[in-house]
């Protein structure tokens, strides 16, 4: 996208002012992660204000750790507030809770999800609310049913190895749904409300339709209002995305996407505001005006992105037919450096990326979802260290 088109697009729908954060659990010393599927910590300075000292990029350090197997179809990695970590199963629609010792529990499960190709129990976030029942705060799931998606927020209760969840309440429903292209990533932004990806569920004429839920990213309240500074007065915040996948901010609380191409090209987006990246009409960089180009973009043999994590303003990115991680350095709000593959091959199809605690990378494999090889232990939950 040229800058003046970008220029007309900031003008027609408002520049939020989104705050800095950081996660609470991380010192000084350790690498900073931005909020994913996480409650937003309290705002701290920004590396760019006066006197702050500027994010290094990290990597991965060392070779990955196992530290829990024998998950089925795993989807989505949450990590609460007071250390425990839940993670999805797509086909299981179980809400698998870690224990210190690497072995598995059940917090809880969907009961409405109905899992049929791509869809299932998908992507999780979570909001601290002491109002909720059980004081501790809400588990929001993204979720398949025989004729829609849906999101729904369940109280969590107990504590750490005890988890459980409650009754659901519907946040939304009526998201396109199909065999494929389900979109289904949950996130809250810096500025406290909730973002999901939605994907165009087969059917392209979604994407550029502003009337439509698929096809988009969308930004909502807590319990699925449109918030009064949406671009275009609905849910929609952006808009010809084909099969969207993993949210996260960085430094300057600027959001970018990774996206599921076609036949040529997966991306990674920076995304503003009411932009149109242009779904079914291009994929990849086009170079057209009246488009955003993305600003990475892969063959799809070398990525098939799915979630996303930043961790000291470095964009790791989990590829499912790529087989790899990828790194991608930060330079600005609108450029990165030469992205970089770690463990190619190595872990089988790769579907969520999470910061992990004290300077730790999480990702989990996902060889059991029908399209993998899985191995004896598959899928499994590893960490690896990062640093500069």
């Amino acid at each position: 996208m040229t800058d003046p088109t970008e220029r007309r697009l900031r003008r027609a729908v408002g520049t939020a002012v989104l705050v800095i954060l950081t996660l609470t659990a991380c010192s000084a010393a350790d690498p900073r992660a931005t909020p994913t599927t996480t409650t937003p910590a309290q705002p701290t300075p920004s590396a760019t204000d006066a006197g702050a000292d500027p994010l290094s990029p990290v990597h991965p350090v060392g070779e990955p750790v196992v530290i829990a197997s024998g998950l089925q179809a795993p989807w989505s990695i949450l990590r609460l507030p007071d250390g425990a970590t839940l993670i999805s199963e797509r086909d299981t629609t179980r809400l698998r809770e870690l224990l210190a010792d690497g072995s598995l529990r059940d917090a809880g499960t969907v009961a409405a999800a109905r899992p049929s190709g791509e869809g299932g129990l998908l992507g999780l976030a979570f909001l601290a609310d002491r109002a909720a029942p059980g004081g501790t705060g809400w588990v929001y799931a993204y979720y398949s049913t025989a004729a829609d998606n849906r999101i729904e927020r369940m109280p969590l209760a107990g504590s750490p190895g005890s988890h459980t969840l409650g009754a659901p309440t519907l946040v939304l429903d009526s998201i396109p749904r199909a065999g494929n292209h389900n979109g289904g990533r949950l996130a809250f932004g810096p500025d406290g409300l909730l973002y999901a990806t939605v994907g165009d569920a087969g059917d392209t004429v979604h994407s550029q339709d502003l009337d439509s839920l698929g096809g988009k990213i969308l930004r909502m309240t807590p319990t699925g209002a449109v918030p009064a500074d949406n671009p275009f007065g609905t849910l929609v915040y952006s808009f010809g995305h084909r099969n969207p996948q993993g949210l996260a901010w960085d430094s300057r609380g600027q959001l970018w996407a990774s996206e599921f191409g076609q036949n040529t090209w997966d991306e990674l987006n920076r995304i503003v505001p009411g932009g149109n990246y242009g779904w079914p009409l291009v994929e990849g960089q086009a170079g057209d005006p009246a488009y955003l180009d993305p600003e990475r973009q892969w063959s799809t043999d070398v990525a098939s992105p799915s979630g996303i994590a930043i961790v000291n303003d470095t964009i790791f990115m989990a590829s499912l037919r790529g087989q790899r991680l990828w790194s991608i350095p930060i330079l600005s709000t609108s450029s990165t450096d030469t992205p970089t593959e770690w463990f190619v091959n190595g872990y089988g199809r790769l579907r969520d990326v999470v910061s992990g605690p004290a300077g730790t990378l999480w990702f989990v494999s996902n060889n059991t979802d029908g399209r993998g090889s899985p191995a004896a232990e598959d899928d499994r939950l590893l960490q690896v260290a990062v640093a500069p």
